[in-house]
């Protein structure tokens, strides 16, 4: 059998943030791995992404956009940009989509997790198929710029069946492919007498239900990850800090999953319907239960998991008492064990990943032979439909019916 040869890759990053750790948020975080994953397998990325990401070096100098500064009096947020940046980093984008198609023999594919419209807009235009990752809910200025596209769309992926069925109720169709977590980083560990909450600190992710949980099983609580909504932090997480819960800011990743790895369990409470919620297989990965609130992409991921359990949005006693059982489920012999083993089965990166390099090479075949992209094709036996990560089978949407 003939091993395929790598693939020759043009990813586009969020502009928001630098693609680096400790990451932002989860959108960076799954292109970090993506990207380092797809590097380790042979293939050539050259990243597109702000200033001060990783995986630049040795790149073509149009890919470099600009740095991204937030002055002192500017919120850091997953929403607005800094003032004045999009001036200066859209002409950039647009340069760097010019290099592309300027060269566009010499890329098989763009990978596109851009959440501005600009590489969709211009996707049918550079000469290269393109796949875009559907991260968020429905985002006007996306589906605009999907529509605008001339001479062919995207084809698209979504993190979740949720996602997934919000972009399809607007138009636009798309293959789900979870976000995959890497278990070399994520070992399994040891456990402990304390709860872990880490993400965005953004009133969506409900982290002060979190602590009204914490409070109720009178169990300390370690609070990690980026402040994204200073006035939040400052009305509902700053004035429980103290002796039981604490904040100890964004983490690494060797750092962050030492200290979930050694928590008794984990608190996800978003409020919102999150699109996947990557923190969740991240814990499990490491044996540390979930208990978690149930919506959005977050129900899916429990579905068929070990050592997780959902719970109606709002209610920490509810949170409280999932999380106590959990806790004394995953101390018995092989508890922590098992969370790992169903966690690597259905969200290992590797495994995405392969399932990824499918759809890319289905995308690139389909392009040679001057077909549509394949946007209305599904992946069989995904793992959150099946409950593990079965082999990739692309299939028309009449036989998955």
């Amino acid at each position: 059998m003939t091993t395929p040869r790598p693939l020759r890759i043009a990813t586009i990053a969020p502009l928001r943030f630098p693609i680096r750790q400790p990451h932002a948020g989860g959108v960076e975080s799954a292109l970090w791995n993506e990207v380092a994953t797809l590097r380790r397998r042979g293939h050539r990325v050259d990243l597109v992404a702000p200033g001060g990401s990783d995986f630049m070096t040795g790149g073509p100098a149009e890919y470099v956009l600009p740095p991204v500064a937030w002055s002192d009096d500017e919120l850091a947020a997953d929403d607005t940009y800094p003032a004045g940046y999009l001036d200066v980093a859209l002409p950039r984008l647009d340069a760097a989509l010019d290099r592309i198609r300027r060269h566009a023999d010499d890329y098989d594919v763009v990978v596109n997790h851009c959440l501005h419209g600009l590489p969709l807009e211009r996707a049918g235009g550079l000469g290269v198929p393109v796949v875009s990752t559907l991260h968020t809910p429905v985002l006007p200025e996306l589906l605009a710029a999907d529509r605008a596209s001339v001479g062919g769309r995207s084809s698209y992926l979504s993190v979740s069946s949720h996602t997934a069925d919000e972009w399809a109720a607007a138009g636009i169709d798309s293959v789900v492919l979870p976000n995959g977590v890497d278990q070399s980083l994520w070992p399994l560990g040891p456990g402990g007498a304390g709860l872990v909450w880490f993400g965005r600190l953004v009133p969506e992710k409900g982290t002060h239900l979190a602590i009204e949980a914490a409070r109720l099983l009178d169990l300390p609580l370690t609070i990690v990850g980026r402040i994204g909504d200073q006035a939040y932090f400052d009305r509902a997480v700053a004035p429980a800090l103290g002796d039981r819960v604490t904040y100890v800011g964004p983490l690494g990743q060797s750092e962050l999953a030492e200290l979930v790895g050694r928590s008794a369990c984990s608190l996800t409470t978003p409020v919102w319907a999150e699109p996947f919620g990557l923190v969740v297989p991240e814990a499990l990965m490491t044996g540390t239960p979930v208990a978690a609130h149930d919506v959005g992409g977050v129900t899916e991921i429990a579905r068929g998991s070990t050592g997780i359990t959902t719970v109606t949005p709002g209610d920490p006693a509810a949170l409280a008492v999932a999380a106590r059982d959990l806790i004394e489920a995953s101390r018995m012999p092989g508890g922590r064990e098992d969370i790992r083993a169903s966690t690597v089965a259905r969200f290992s990166l590797e495994a995405r990943v392969d399932r990824l390099e499918e759809f890319l090479r289905a995308a690139v075949h389909r392009d040679a032979l001057g077909l549509p992209g394949p946007t209305s094709e599904v992946l069989a036996g995904g793992p959150l439909a099946a409950g593990a990560l079965a082999s990739p089978v692309l299939v028309e949407p009449e036989a998955a019916a």
